[in-house]
């Protein structure tokens, strides 16, 4: 047992910026990459998508040839990227991004990309290949709120999301005879790093204020342009990069299934709704694994100015000791 443990590497400790969509995450990581040779890893799971700009809010050129970041404008619309993929890339980006000498720092509100990172991945059983694949087809033809309620019926611990969530916990169950949320806690392995979690917190009012803002400057920006070319070359309304909020109901205008008067109102109930599910599912989520290894997490007001946040970040992780902080002091 010594020796095993002895020769284990030390994982990282990471700062990880999460948060419900549109309170800051973004703002607040650029203005600590102004003080600190920051590279970020986005846990985003719409930024993954190239071709899908405005509606996932990425960083523009301009900020990503400033500021190094991971894990976006990995894949088509048409691909699938889960958790377990993301978790077996960011490996490999924390390694790159440390033997440059920079510090890593994770942004992003999916919160199973943020786990799978701290806590690990559950060591999956091997799956009938043939089954599983028909088991995607039927998912794929299902209304998505008939794939939640199945995914729900199969998995008490199902916490919701798009079809691809759905669809994982369905397959999962039916051909482990376990739910997801049984081998998530009972068959993980180790993270490759150890997250101090920030957690960004808005009132309720003020997130709504910011929602409503995002959403309007993306219908501005050519957000509905932007769907329709994905559309236009082929990409499927169903494919997973197009099963997200706001596309969803972009695409189901298009279509003609939406009037267009009403499509502002509708993106913004479904932004709100989502970003409710993901204040739950952080409070429920990030207080440790039930191992031991809790991660740290501290709550921290929105309200204030991005650049005011992060100074109260550089200020906090560098009184932290031990372990000493990844952080330089801003200069003087």
């Amino acid at each position: 047992m010594g020796g095993a443990d002895a020769a284990a590497p030390v994982r990282p400790l990471v700062p990880v910026l999460v948060g419900p969509t549109a309170v800051g995450k973004t703002a607040v990581a650029l203005e600590l990459a102004r003080h600190a040779a920051v590279s970020i890893i986005s846990a985003d799971a719409r930024q993954v998508y190239r071709g899908l700009d405005i509606g996932t809010a990425k960083p523009d050129l301009a900020v990503r040839a400033r500021v190094p970041h991971y894990g976006i404008d990995l894949i088509d619309p048409g691909e699938r990227y889960s958790a377990g993929r993301f978790a077996s890339d960011a490996v490999g980006w924390l390694d790159e991004i440390q033997r440059a000498g920079r510090q890593p720092l994770v942004v992003g509100g999916t919160g199973f990309y943020v786990k799978a990172l701290g806590d690990g991945l559950f060591r999956e059983p091997p799956l009938d290949l043939a089954t599983r694949e028909a088991l995607r087809s039927w998912t794929a033809e299902l209304p998505l709120s008939r794939a939640a309620h199945w995914a729900a019926r199969l998995d008490r611990g199902f916490a919701g999301g798009g079809r691809q969530r759905a669809a994982r916990a369905i397959e999962v169950a039916l051909l482990t005879g376990r739910p997801l949320s049984w081998w998530q806690r009972n068959a993980r392995q180790n993270g490759a790093m150890r997250p101090w979690y920030i957690h960004l917190t808005l009132p309720r009012d003020a997130l709504v204020r910011r929602i409503t803002e995002r959403v309007d400057g993306m219908l501005r920006a050519g957000f509905v342009a932007e769907v329709a070319g994905a559309l236009g070359r082929g990409v499927p309304s169903h494919a997973p990069g197009l099963d997200g909020i706001g596309y969803r109901e972009a695409g189901l205008m298009l279509e003609g299934s939406l009037p267009e008067s009403e499509l502002r109102d509708a993106i913004i109930r479904s932004t709100r709704r989502y970003a409710k599910r993901q204040e739950t599912w952080f409070r429920n989520q990030l207080r440790g694994s039930g191992k031991g290894e809790a991660g740290i997490v501290w709550d921290l007001d929105a309200t204030s100015a991005p650049d005011v946040l992060a100074a109260r970040i550089l200020e906090r992780w560098n009184a932290s000791s031990p372990p000493a902080s990844p952080f330089p002091l801003p200069a003087s």
